[in-house]
């Protein structure tokens, strides 16, 4: 959570009643490590908590966040002039350092590091933007000159990728300038519609597809509040985050590439930074009632940010603007890791439900100049929580000046590595800068290497306001309820549980499908058999011999159909009833977590498969599913 000068954007913030500044120089860390020379295969993909490569070998994130492409302009005065710019940097739209420091010097001093994956910011202005970068800013690399800021992109990404490091494109901002208050760049819709935003995001994800070490794409960084409206998630508007990133997410999944980790950021903040005023930063805490399921079921990956000066109520604001509200620096380590928890690691930690997905914290960071106490000890705190729990991470920011372009002391304090005028090095992999022994920690901390067996998997499908059609195959047979709500487990997996009102659905992994045929779909009770009556005085939508349910639809709450896929082997016939419509009715244990909050809700145990929904049109009564026929799995 970079910021603009934090005190008077505060003030600023305070009068027109919106989020003040989130002020954070930019980041530090580093010391050496063996990194992207370690072995791994493209693409990568996802099972429970962890990260694999192609041959199902964990790969944890290592990562620092080399930034510039989104822009360095503080938002007013003269561009050429570098004190308008962070720290005195002038970027040109580009990554930071290209004009003192040969690209392959820095992949280097990368290494030195200990990282193994660069976080790449960019803006959606650099895409269209046809000005060759200024000669000067890219004086040590001369390869460079006469190319367009995309166009130096392109040579760094190449770069990065031919190093053996894993890149992960980073949509930082909108427009090309220094995020993160008030800038205009608040949401992904900020200036643009939504279907632009993702139109830029298959544009970019098309460009890199031929290139396997491009494995990630970072769909929106630190979504907040502008000076009238938060952003929400779930609620179906045009500040929906949670539906914003899935269409982006399905859309570069079916129409760029397939093989791309999606990472989805939480809500970085909500609400007016006021005591007294409701104010807060969800980050990741709303996954748990509303996660999402891509197209691509195993690419999921979310993600959080953690500043010192900020908190989970506090906006990082100094002076008129700032609340009451502990700051994640005021925390004991107990407190810190806590919260911690609560704002984002739970969706790792807590495996076997339908939001478990690995966290990559994609920022943190603080200035080798820091001499306060209880920043020193959050950044030794954190760092010290990222290592025990084994987590993937970012550094913020990577490269930075140290001297201005006249030669005098200036730049960015917080960068991992800095680089005067002439391209020598300061920074992390010094042992003069304090950071070096908490990010040596860190960085050469111990985790899960090697195989990863794959486990089940839950998905979550939502109706709210619109269709979760997660399945490939079924998208390509068409529509198949016309002006319907409907609702598909994603190819791999089957329907495990249905919530009596509210359209949600929990699908669990499963080789039940056979691997051709289309589907069916039931409207009536055509494939009940005679002295089959599973639920009487009920409407039973089931299943044919042979079939097991993989979604259905509604109209409003009415059950409308089902739609059941054909399996690979015989399944058994049989079965129980179970009902939910009258209560909760789910295996021991709740596998899957909580699918429906709220609701009334039925799952199958995990040894059986779903046959049927039955409901009922009695008057008064309520329309939506109230029972499933539930059968057992055929054995292996």
């Amino acid at each position: 959570m970079k910021s603009l000068v934090r005190a008077l954007f505060g003030a600023l913030l305070l009068l027109v009643g919106a989020l003040p500044a989130v002020a954070a120089p930019t980041a530090a860390a580093a010391a050496p490590a063996a990194s992207a020379g370690e072995a791994w295969t493209p693409p990568l993909s996802t099972r429970g908590r962890y990260i694999v490569d192609a041959q199902g070998n964990r790969f944890r994130l290592r990562s620092g966040n080399w930034d510039g492409a989104q822009g360095s302009w503080n938002g007013s005065g003269d561009r050429n002039d570098p004190s308008t710019h962070h720290a005195g940097q002038n970027s040109s739209g580009i990554p930071i350092g290209l004009d003192r420091v040969p690209l392959p010097t820095l992949l280097a001093d990368f290494r030195a590091l200990g990282l193994n994956s660069i976080r790449l910011p960019f803006s959606d202005e650099m895409l269209r933007t046809t000005t060759s970068v200024p000669d000067a800013a890219v004086a040590a690399n001369p390869a460079l000159r006469g190319r367009t800021p995309l166009q130096v992109y392109d040579a760094v990404v190449a770069a990065l990728t031919d190093a053996g490091f894993a890149v992960i494109l980073n949509n930082h901002t909108v427009t090309t300038r220094w995020c993160c208050g008030l800038d205009g760049n608040e949401r992904w819709n900020s200036g643009q519609s939504t279907s632009q935003w993702a139109d830029d995001w298959v544009f970019l994800a098309r460009r890199y597809r031929d290139n396997p070490r491009v494995v990630g794409a970072d769909l929106y960084n630190e979504v907040r509040r502008d000076t009238f409206d938060d952003p929400n998630w779930g609620l179906g508007d045009g500040h929906d985050w949670q539906a914003a990133a899935q269409e982006a997410g399905d859309r570069i999944l079916t129409e760029a590439n397939p093989n791309l980790l999606i990472v989805v950021e939480g809500i970085n903040w909500t609400g007016i930074p006021v005591d007294g005023f409701p104010h807060g930063r969800p980050t990741l805490t709303p996954v748990r009632t509303l996660s999402h399921t891509l197209v691509v079921s195993d690419k999921l990956v979310y993600s959080a940010h953690f500043y010192g000066y900020t908190g989970p109520r506090h906006s990082g604001a100094t002076g008129l603007g700032e609340t009451h509200d502990l700051r994640y620096q005021d925390m004991s380590r107990a407190q810190l890791e806590q919260t911690l928890y609560d704002q984002a690691f739970y969706v790792s930690a807590e495996t076997g439900t339908h939001f478990t997905a690995p966290v990559w914290v994609s920022e943190f960071g603080i200035g080798a100049e820091e001499t306060g106490a209880a920043p020193r000890a959050w950044f030794q705190n954190l760092t010290g929580y990222l290592a025990d729990a084994d987590a993937d991470f970012a550094y913020w920011p990577l490269v930075g000046w140290s001297t201005t372009a006249q030669g005098a002391p200036g730049g960015d304090t917080w960068a991992m590595l800095r680089y005067d005028a002439s391209g020598r090095r300061s920074g992390v992999l010094d042992a003069a800068d304090w950071r070096t022994q908490p990010w040596t920690a860190l960085a050469a901390s111990a985790g899960r290497t090697g195989p990863v067996p794959a486990t089940p998997a839950w998905y979550q499908l939502s109706t709210d306001h619109r269709d979760h059609n997660a399945s490939l195959r079924t998208l390509a047979g068409g529509d198949w309820d016309s002006g319907a709500r409907k609702a598909v487990c994603p190819d791999g997996s089957r329907l495990a549980g249905l919530g009596h009102t509210g359209g949600r659905v929990l699908c669990s992994t499963s080789d039940l499908r056979a691997a051709t045929g289309g589907h069916t779909v039931v409207r009536d009770e055509t494939y009940v058999p005679a002295g089959g009556d599973w639920a009487t005085g009920y409407t039973k939508f089931q299943c044919p011999a042979g079939q097991f349910l993989i979604g259905y639809s509604h109209r409003g709450e009415r059950v409308s159909a089902a739609l059941c896929a054909p399996a690979r082997t015989a399944l058994p016939a049989g079965g129980r009833t179970l009902w939910f419509d009258r209560g909760d009715n789910r295996p021991s244990g709740g596998p899957g977590g909580e699918f429906a909050y709220g609701d009334y809700k039925g799952q199958c145990l995990p040894s059986e498969y779903a046959a049927g929904i039955a409901f009922t049109t009695r008057v008064a009564s309520r329309p939506g599913p109230a029972a499933l026929l539930c059968r057992p799995l055929p054995s292996a």
